[in-house]
C-alpha cells in the first residue's frame, strides 16, 4: 500500500528546455581540485547515510569531492547568500514548504525532468516517481515521518500507545521533548484533542482551531525540554531527560539497532512527510550541482539510503528493492514509515498549509513560547 500524497497544487517539472539535458552532461572526471559541491542536510545519522549511499559513489565516479554542512531547517541562511549574492552552497536538503516557498522567492534553481535518471527498468523518472515529489525546483527523496517515542527504562508500569498518551501528564507524568517549531507540533496537539485526521488541517484553517492547538500544547508547556536538531531526541531519551519525545523515526531506529537503546517509536499520529533535494540558486557549481542531483535521486542512492536509515524511496522503483540493514542484517521493510501498518495510523503532512500559514504560526509559537 502507498500512502495518497498531498500535493494537488504542486507545479510539475515541465521546463525540459530551460536547462542542459541530462544526456549532454559531461560525467568524465574533472582535473584534481577544479571542482567540489557543498551540501546542506539535517546532520547525525542521516547525513551519515546520504555519504555512504551517493556521497562517496559519486565522487568515486566522477573525482568531484563532496563537503557536506549542516543545518537545523529554514530559509534564512539560504536567502541571505543569495540576495547577497554570496551563495556558498550548492545543494540543500529541505522540508517541502521550504522547498515551494524557496522556489517562489527565486532562492532555488528551476529543473528539469530530462535532469532526472529513468528507474532501473527504464521506466521514465517522471511515471516512476511518487505523486507530489517533483516541483519547479526540488525533487524528493524520501518518505520519513515525525513520530513520538519513549524510554522504558524511564516509564514504569503502564506504556504509551496513542498520541494522546504524548499529552497525558497525570497518566505518563515526566518531561517531553519536542521540537522548537510549530509544523508537526500543532498537527500533534488537535490530534491528541480528538480531532481525526482528515479533519486536522481544516480545522487549522480556522482561528478556533489555532486557539485550541495552542490550548493543547499549554497543558504540557511546562514540561516540554525543546530540541533543534534530529540528533537530540534520542539522546535526551537515553540520558533520561525525557520520558518521551517526538523525532524522527529514521533517528529512533538507528538508535535502537546501532546503540542497543531500548526505544519504543509510537506510530500512533505519527505525521507522514518527504525530504526535497533542490540547488540553490546563483551556486557557482551548477552544472555539476545537476549532475549530483540527477545521481542522488536515482532509484539506486535512494535504496541505499534504505540500508543505512528506516527512511524510504520516493520512486516506485525502489519500493520493492527494500532490503535489510547493511551493518545488522536487520529486515528494514516493517521499518518504512510508509509500510501498510504504519500508513494507517499517518497523517499525511500538508505542505500547502505550512506555505501559507508558516510565517504567521513562526510568529504566534514564538510569542507563546516568550509567554
Amino acid at each position: 500500500m502507498t500512502p495518497r500524497l498531498h500535493g494537488s497544487r504542486i507545479r510539475p517539472v515541465i521546463h525540459a528546455a530551460a536547462i542542459v539535458l541530462l544526456a549532454g552532461l559531461s560525467w568524465s572526471r574533472p582535473a584534481a581540485g577544479s571542482e567540489s559541491l557543498t551540501v546542506v542536510s539535517w546532520g547525525g545519522s542521516y547525513a551519515h547515510a546520504c555519504q555512504k549511499a551517493y556521497h562517496e559513489p559519486f565522487t568515486a565516479e566522477t573525482g568531484i569531492p563532496i563537503r557536506l554542512d549542516a543545518y537545523n531547517g529554514g530559509l534564512a541562511q539560504v536567502r541571505a547568500q543569495v540576495e547577497t549574492g554570496k551563495v556558498y552552497w550548492d545543494l540543500i536538503d529541505l522540508e517541502v514548504a521550504d522547498a515551494v516557498r524557496g522556489c517562489d522567492e527565486g532562492l532555488l534553481e528551476p529543473l528539469s525532468s530530462a535532469d532526472l535518471l529513468p528507474a532501473p527498468d527504464g521506466t521514465p523518472a517522471v511515471e516512476d516517481f511518487f505523486p507530489g515529489m517533483l516541483t519547479e525546483c526540488g525533487v524528493g527523496v524520501l518518505f520519513y515521518s515525525t513520530v513520538y517515542a519513549y524510554n522504558p527504562k524511564h516509564l514504569p508500569g503502564s506504556k504509551p500507545a496513542t498520541i494522546g498518551d504524548f499529552f497525558d501528564l497525570e497518566k505518563f507524568p515526566g518531561r517531553r521533548g519536542m521540537r522548537r517549531r510549530p509544523v508537526v507540533n500543532l498537527e500533534f496537539a488537535l490530534l491528541a484533542d480528538g480531532v481525526p485526521r482528515d479533519q486536522v488541517y481544516a480545522t487549522l484553517n480556522t482561528p478556533e482551531g489555532v486557539d485550541r492547538a495552542f490550548r493543547k500544547l499549554d497543558t504540557i508547556k511546562d514540561q516540554v525540554v525543546w530540541w533543534e536538531a534530529g540528533a537530540q531526541p534520542p539522546q535526551m531519551l537515553a540520558d533520561g531527560e525525557v520520558v518521551m519525545s517526538t523525532a524522527y523515526n529514521g533517528r529512533i531506529f538507528n538508535a535502537q539497532v546501532l546503540e542497543n537503546q531500548p526505544f519504543v517509536i509510537v506510530w500512533d499520529g505519527q505525521v507522514l512527510d518527504h525530504g526535497i533535494l533542490g540547488i540553490v540558486a546563483g551556486t557557482p557549481n551548477l552544472e555539476a550541482a545537476r549532475k549530483f542531483l540527477a545521481f542522488a535521486t536515482r532509484t539506486e542512492s535512494m535504496v541505499a539510503v534504505s540500508r543505512y536509515i528506516a527512511y524510504s524511496p520516493a520512486r516506485r522503483s525502489g519500493a520493492g528493492l527494500i532490503t535489510t540493514h547493511l551493518e545488522t542484517g536487520v529486515d528494514m521493510k516493517p521499518h518504512m514509515p510508509n509500510s501498510p501498518e504504519h500508513v494507517a495510523h499517518a497523517l499525511q503532512y500538508d505542505w500547502e498549509w505550512w506555505r501559507d500559514h508558516g510565517d504567521e504560526m513562526n510568529e504566534r509559537f514564538s510569542a507563546w513560547l516568550a509567554r
